[in-house]
Formats: structure tokens, C-alpha cells, sequence
């Protein structure tokens, strides 16, 4: 009879996610226009990433001694930078890096961070205690030192800068994921659930887990931007994107060199992420909006 009782009550959570953030979103977009424009240009930003090679006029590492730092022109309307490159080819197809990295980094220290989380506030004692000094090691380090040091040793690189994203990010969802648990932990469902003689297993992903994605969800949202942004600082260091490939980070750092005489590289590169971070994170309250019940009145 216990798991009559409660197998419904531990997917309370699912079924309410379903039958009320698109509503909650839809008001919150409709008395807030200007987060509906933020979608709308996160979208575009996208699929720019995506078509870049059919976008793009020109390709984006091929250098031409002939036309040097020339200014806007309707053959290269953001200029071109020290080497002979459209700069505006080179923000489009720098958008691929940019995202890739910010979204996916964020996405798999989320779940790695989740599942450490999890059971270490579930389990407890020894696998806890572990998770906890690992936790508390990483996060003694702010995100962008911890990235330098972790980049440098690995070199630059995709794989490197993935590393070092999710190195940076998971600690944070992880000590999210553990405070939620732990206070769930001795909640009558949970017991219930405990009493009626269901699996570990079952317990974290039907009682335990649809009850914190919330607050999981809404720091995804956020630290996306915050990937982006982290990603074009690398890059801008030289630990991040290795030229001649472009990212928004390193066209900035391209661009420094001609600075006075062609500012387009950074100009355009920084309107870029400024422009994809503000949405990136307007849209991201929005989402805590919804998801967060003190702010939904």
C-alpha cells in the first residue's frame, strides 16, 4: 500500500512542469516584450552559427595582402583585419565556436554536476564527504582562474576548452544538486518511497530528481552566457580557439594590432558577445521567472 501512496506523489513534479511553464512563459513573454526580442535574436544567432557557410560572403581564413585594414565597403561591410580577412565572415562562422562551447560545456557539467550531486546528498557519509572536498577545492578558485590554469596545462584547443568549461561549471551544479537533495532527503514522499522498497535508482529519478531540476535549469540558463563569455576571454588570451580559425575571442585579440587604423574586427566581435550575452541572460531571469515560485506572483 506505501507504494500506492507514493509513486503519484513523486510524479507531482513531471506533471506539473508540463502543464505549466509554457503557460507561465507565455504570460511572463507577453508582459515582458523585450524578453520575446531576446529569443528572437538568441534564434537568429543560431541559425547564423548554423548556415554560416551559406551566410558568410567570403571565406573566413583566406587572406589577401591587396585589401589590408580597408574600411566598410559594400564588398566587406564590417572591413577587413591585418591579414587581408572579411571581418564579417569571420563573426559569422566565430559564432559556431562561441556556441558550441558556451552551450554544450554548460549542458555536461550540468549533468555531471547533477549526478554528483545527487548522490552525495542522497547516499551520504564517505561518497558525500569526497564529492564535498572536490567541490570546495574547485570552487575556491574563481571560474576564469581556474580556466587559465586548466587550459594552459591541457594547450588550447576544442577539446581543451571543453575540459575546462565543465571543470569550471560542474561544481557549481554539483553544490546545487547536493543542498536540493539533502533537503529532500527526509521528506515524507522520499521515506514513503524508502518504506515501500523502491530502488535507489528509482528513488533519485522519479521522487528526488523532477523536484530540483528547477533551480538546475534556471543556473543552466545563466552560465551559458557566462560559458560565452569565458570562452571569448581564452580565446582572447590565446588558451582558447587555436587561429586561424575563428572566435569572437580571438578576432578581438587579431584585432588589437590595428586597433587605431581598422577598430572593425573589435567592434564588430564585441557587439557580438555583448549582444548574445544580454540575451543569453534576459532571457535566463525569464526562465527563473517561470521556474522560481517566489517570483511567479
Amino acid at each position: 500500500m506505501a507504494s500506492d501512496v507514493a509513486v503519484p506523489i513523486a510524479n507531482r513534479g513531471w506533471d506539473r512542469a508540463e502543464q505549466s511553464v509554457l503557460w507561465l512563459l507565455w504570460g511572463i513573454i507577453r508582459r515582458q516584450p523585450f524578453t520575446l526580442a531576446c529569443l528572437v535574436v538568441l534564434i537568429a544567432i543560431v541559425l547564423v552559427a548554423i548556415f554560416a557557410g551559406q551566410i558568410a560572403p567570403y571565406d573566413p581564413v583566406a587572406q589577401s595582402i591587396l585589401s589590408v585594414n580597408q574600411l566598410p565597403s559594400a564588398k566587406h561591410w564590417l572591413g577587413t583585419d591585418q591579414l587581408g580577412r572579411d571581418v564579417l565572415s569571420r563573426i559569422i562562422f566565430g559564432a559556431r565556436a562561441s556556441l558550441v562551447l558556451g552551450v554544450s560545456a554548460p549542458v555536461l557539467a550540468a549533468l555531471i554536476g547533477t549526478f554528483l550531486g545527487l548522490v552525495g546528498g542522497y547516499f551520504g557519509g564517505w561518497p558525500d564527504r569526497a564529492i564535498g572536498r572536490v567541490i570546495d577545492l574547485l570552487l575556491a578558485f574563481p571560474a576564469l582562474l581556474l580556466g587559465i590554469i586548466v587550459a594552459a596545462a591541457l594547450s588550447s584547443g576544442f577539446w581543451s576548452m571543453l575540459t575546462v568549461l565543465i571543470i569550471a561549471f560542474a561544481p557549481r551544479f554539483a553544490r546545487i544538486a547536493r543542498a536540493s537533495t539533502l533537503a529532500l532527503r527526509q521528506a515524507p514522499f522520499v521515506e514513503a518511497a524508502i518504506a515501500a522498497g523502491l530502488g535507489h535508482g528509482v528513488i533519485l529519478h522519479r521522487h528526488i530528481l523532477p523536484n530540483i531540476i528547477g533551480p538546475i535549469v534556471v543556473v543552466l540558463t545563466l552560465w551559458i552566457a557566462t560559458a560565452i563569455r569565458l570562452e571569448a576571454t581564452l580565446s582572447f588570451l590565446g588558451l582558447g580557439t587555436r587561429p586561424p580559425q575563428p572566435s569572437w575571442g580571438n578576432i578581438i585579440r587579431d584585432g588589437l594590432n590595428a586597433m587605431f587604423g581598422s577598430p572593425w574586427p573589435i567592434i564588430g566581435a564585441g557587439l557580438a558577445i555583448t549582444v548574445t550575452v544580454l540575451a543569453m541572460n534576459m532571457v535566463g531571469d525569464a526562465v527563473r521567472d517561470v521556474l522560481d515560485p517566489d517570483t511567479r506572483e
